[in-house]
């Protein structure tokens, strides 16, 4: 299915050309708007709605449900109930409305995260854009209450981190992005650290477990959506690239070689590409993997982390079993299961493209294996789904179509576009601030000033982030994260409002009969009724009564 560029009703287009998520497929930190995501970064939940309210009238197209996709699965409503009431409220219409749905939730078995609402963000490792927006990501989440992860290879591709003996002893990169996120955190929400392959022989889980003990989470990463092979990212520097060979990466072309030298200096080559190892390639039988993971969820524990979690991305159907085996026999605190072809930094394009499992087959399947595992009577982990949501609409269908299982959302690009906005304006109206916090605008678009000049017109949640923090402390958080939280207030409103829907009022409520397929494929794919069929049976009793 073809997905438009642009949505009159709401007054947003995308620059380039978009993806299932309604993201555009190369989101561009400097651009200067304005999809859905980036809209509702300065006027929240102002875009649930129709623009030029009383001037027009709207109307749905209602191309959602061709091909099978997560835009193909349509959200029930009920004529009648309330479920999930806070104690004490009575089920009338004053406690009934869209408000007071509870959008909070929690997962965890040995480690109990809570957070304000079901969305997390993907892994934000050594890529560029992520120490460069770091403060706004950080400090967005940890204002709003929801958990960041730190991807792999921070402490690797750190020139300022000092290594002894193989283990690492200073990671000033690292220290700075959990700190950032811990300064605001109010007990909702975590920080995950990520391991792979290099950071496992850097003993990073030693280095957190002495200098934070308890107040991150690690989590083992066994792939994403993005790639088959390990993470990359892109460096322009010869004497970084070198680097990075000496400190053990595979970085191509090789920066040693002296006709690459040549090269680079006559500038034929202008970058290199440093690359991760894949893991378990030792490894032959499950009964192998299944050994190898135990023993290092032991070792995780026995260094003193309570939170162990797993990342794992759009392999196959062996793999999502022994994901889900494995994290459910190992308790496991979480299980993000990553559809291809999602991704937030630098992927080879093609494999991204033609790789792996897609978003909703997979998260099908998880359901069903899942359901396995409990029918058996055997612990089954929580689960996070992730690989291309970027609405509240996208937030309910993978939190209903995992249900009971799924606890939260895994989102990428989506909660990194606020960053990159809320920086791109501070450097504008505070351009001492332009370099620090990444912005690349000279002045403010015509996107940004048809709306406000300055960040309290601009931004809808600048006053409702500065009632939490306090008017002195407001001018230590950037436009970034005051960005973030708008963005999540207007994916906040409009998850309350299809669960009230729905009649749920509670996020717990939510299950799989929410939601029917539009189309037969998509009823045989992933198990939901197709939306004709769906309470058809109690249709007739009533016709019949």
């Amino acid at each position: 299915m073809k997905i438009s560029k642009s949505n009159d009703v709401l007054g947003t287009v995308n620059r380039g050309n978009p993806a299932e998520s309604g993201l555009c497929t190369l989101c561009r930190a400097d651009c200067a708007g304005k999809c859905e995501v980036w809209l509702s970064s300065l006027r929240g939940r102002e875009i649930l709605y129709p623009r030029s309210y009383g001037k027009v009238t709207a109307g749905s197209d209602n191309i959602t449900h061709v091909g099978v996709s997560y835009n193909s699965l349509r959200i029930q409503g009920y004529n009648y109930g309330s479920l999930g009431l806070a104690e004490g409220k009575t089920h009338d219409p004053d406690n009934c409305a869209f408000p007071d749905v509870n959008v909070e939730t929690s997962f965890g078995n040995h480690k109990i995260v809570k957070a304000k609402m079901p969305i997390m963000t993907g892994a934000l490792g050594s890529t560029k854009i992520a120490e460069t927006y770091w403060d706004s990501f950080a400090i967005g989440c940890s204002l709003v209450g929801v958990p960041i992860v730190i991807g792999e290879n921070v402490v690797g591709v750190d020139s300022k981190s000092v290594m002894f003996d193989g283990k690492i002893i200073s990671a000033p990169e690292l220290d700075r992005r959990i700190d950032t996120y811990l300064r605001y955190n109010d007990g909702y929400g975590a920080v995950l650290v990520q391991l792979n392959v290099e950071d496992s022989r850097n003993k990073v889980a030693e280095y957190l477990s002495e200098k934070y003990g308890d107040k991150v989470l690690v989590e083992l990463k066994w792939g994403q959506g993005a790639k088959d092979i390990g993470g990359e990212i892109e460096v322009f520097d010869l004497e970084q690239a070198m680097f990075l060979k000496n400190r053990g990466y595979i970085v191509d072309p090789d920066p040693e070689l002296e006709e690459v030298q040549e090269a680079f200096n006559h500038g034929s080559i202008k970058s290199f590409a440093r690359h991760s190892r894949l893991g378990y390639t030792d490894l032959s039988e499950f009964d192998q993997v299944r050994e190898n993971f135990k023993a290092t969820v032991d070792h995780i524990r026995s260094l003193g982390f309570k939170g162990v979690t797993l990342k794992t991305g759009a392999y196959g159907m062996e793999a999502l079993a022994m994901a889900i085996k494995l994290a459910g026999e190992n308790e496991i605190d979480l299980l993000t299961i990553d559809g291809a072809g999602g991704g937030t930094g630098m992927s080879p394009w093609n494999m991204m493209e033609s790789w792996g499992v897609p978003s909703i087959l997979l998260h099908s399947k998880a359901y069903q294996y899942a359901s396995m595992l409990q029918e058996k009577g055997q612990n089954v982990p929580d689960l996070s789904f992730a690989g291309g949501f970027a609405r509240e609409d996208h937030i309910f269908k993978a939190m209903a179509l995992g249900a009971p299982f799924s606890k939260i959302v895994c989102m990428g690009r989506a909660l990194m576009i606020p960053g990159f906005l809320g920086s791109n304006i501070e450097g504008v109206l505070n351009p001492k601030n332009r370099d620090k916090v990444g912005g690349n605008w000279e002045k403010l678009p015509k996107t940004v000033s048809d709306i406000g000049k300055q960040a309290d017109e601009l931004f809808a949640g600048y006053y409702d982030v500065r009632k939490k923090i306090g008017s002195a402390e407001l001018k230590n958080i950037p436009y970034g994260a005051i960005a973030f939280w708008t963005m999540a207030d207007k994916l906040k409103a409009g998850l309350q409002q299809f669960l009230a829907g729905t009649r749920k009022f509670t996020l717990s409520e939510i299950s799989r009969n929410d939601l029917a397929a539009g189309n037969r494929e998509t009823e045989k794919e992933t198990g939901i009724t197709f939306i004709t069929d769906a309470l058809d049976d109690k249709a007739r009793q009533i016709l019949n009564s």
